[in-house]
């Protein structure tokens, strides 16, 4: 019997799953390892962040829906690799044989890099995941009640540029609701070197759409920041120039801090001898698998993808849910067409959508390709754009309750923004 492992039960992992689940052969088995029993729908922790939404509304336990599909399921997580003998090790000791290996891990948060940041142990909160959105949310109602200065933003190294977007729009948009915006002044502080870059070069008009969208709502910002430290109360942050040398430095005061931080990869996936980069993150090559074992794939947030360009502070780039749907497909029938015994013809197409709520509205950025050039690039807001991230939760949901490996972005998002369907190219 051939076994195909996927671990990680993210966007990547789930869409990948189900997918190979539905087109394998009922005698191959299809496992998937997760470190807890839990799919969490992570684009919507901003929402959490301000009471929009609750846990138990953005996640789901696997349990049943793995057992009720025939997929195999361990949650104890992967503890080691040895890819040369295609064997893995689970948390709780198993050794399992595989034939393929996809890697859907997403990343680890790197807060460790800058002296006080992050929620445990830190000075600053996250939305990266849903135990720090209900943090965030608890931190945001007594800023309701000791309003001060807010901090929000992208520290340098980071990849996900959007949710911080996300939070700032809200965060101001709620504070006005709340009647106290007056009295709390907001900074954004990004490793981007302009307002709007998103780790893509700026997609379409972003740069003045962002610089507009700031300076009407009185949101100040600093770019090319380098923060060194956070300690209770004060953020220290070097602004370089453009050939990265210190421009300015800044003691920031804040009464609540939002920032995304860095990524890096899974330990059990980092110590795999030629698997990764540097960074951790898995190296693949255009039909994403990994050039060194040819049993292993990888997609999403795992996978190592060049930054777009140099800038004075390094940014990395974003991995948007369109871009891993693109990779999944293209994972699951290059895999089909090794079971053939075919040559493996299928690429993603690797294009960008990030939709981002904004409390009252929303923007949508469309890289299509990611780099430049680019057949479609623009940027847009309105109303509509929050109703659209609203059925991308709603639908991804959906998807994982009932095993369908239909992909999400294709079917409701791309009408959402106008753009015709595009699929992962063949030869």
């Amino acid at each position: 019997m051939k076994r195909t492992i996927v671990i990680g039960a993210g966007l990547a992992g789930i869409s990948v799953v189900y997918e190979l689940r539905q087109k394998l052969p009922k005698e191959h088995e299809v496992m998937l390892i997760n470190e807890n029993h839990e799919f969490h729908f992570i684009p919507s922790n901003p929402w959490i962040a301000f009471g929009e939404r609750t846990r138990d509304q953005t996640v789901v336990d696997l349990n049943p829906y793995t057992k009720k599909y025939n997929i195999a399921f361990n949650s104890t997580g992967v503890r080691q690799i040895n890819a040369p003998k295609q064997q893995l090790q689970t948390g709780d000791g198993e050794t399992i044989n595989y034939d393929y290996l996809v890697v859907c891990t997403g990343p680890r948060l790197a807060f460790e890099r800058v002296p006080g940041a992050g929620p445990d142990g830190g000075h600053t909160h996250s939305v990266c995941s849903v135990h720090h959105a209900e943090e965030a949310y608890a931190a945001y109602k007594k800023l309701l009640k000791n309003p001060g200065p807010v901090l929000v933003g992208a520290l340098q190294g980071a990849s996900c540029f959007g949710p911080a977007y996300e939070y700032v729009l809200s965060l101001e948009h709620y504070l006005r609701k709340e009647k106290v915006r007056d009295q709390i002044p907001i900074t954004f502080v990004t490793s981007e070197p302009y307002v709007g870059h998103m780790g893509l070069g700026g997609v379409g008009d972003s740069k003045a759409l962002m610089e507009h969208e700031f300076r009407e709502r009185g949101i100040k910002w600093i770019c090319n920041a380098q923060v060194n430290r956070f300690e209770d109360g004060t953020a220290f942050v070097e602004e370089l120039n453009r050939k990265s040398e210190i421009e300015y430095t800044h003691e920031l005061p804040f009464e609540f801090a939002m920032f995304i931080p860095s990524f890096k990869g899974s330990e059990a996936i980092a110590d795999v001898p030629d698997l990764c980069n540097p960074g951790g993150f898995v190296i693949t090559d255009e039909f994403q698998r990994n050039p060194t074992y040819p049993s292993i794939f990888a997609a999403g947030v795992c996978v190592a993808i060049p930054p777009l360009e140099k800038t004075p502070v390094p940014v990395g780039v974003p991995k948007t849910g369109f871009m891993i749907e693109s990779m999944t497909t293209t994972i699951v029938e290059n895999i089909l067409s090794l079971e053939r015994g075919e040559e493996m013809h299928t690429r993603p197409t690797l294009n960008a959508i990030c939709l981002a709520d904004m409390g009252n509205k929303g923007a949508a950025f469309v890289a299509l390709p990611q780099n430049p050039p680019r057949n479609t690039n623009w940027t847009s807001m309105g109303k509509w754009v929050h109703m659209a991230k609203i059925a991308f939760e709603k639908y991804f949901l959906y998807k994982v309750r009932h095993g369908t490996s239909e992909p999400v972005y294709e079917k409701y998002i791309l009408g959402a923004v106008g753009i015709h369907r595009v699929k992962p190219k063949n030869k």
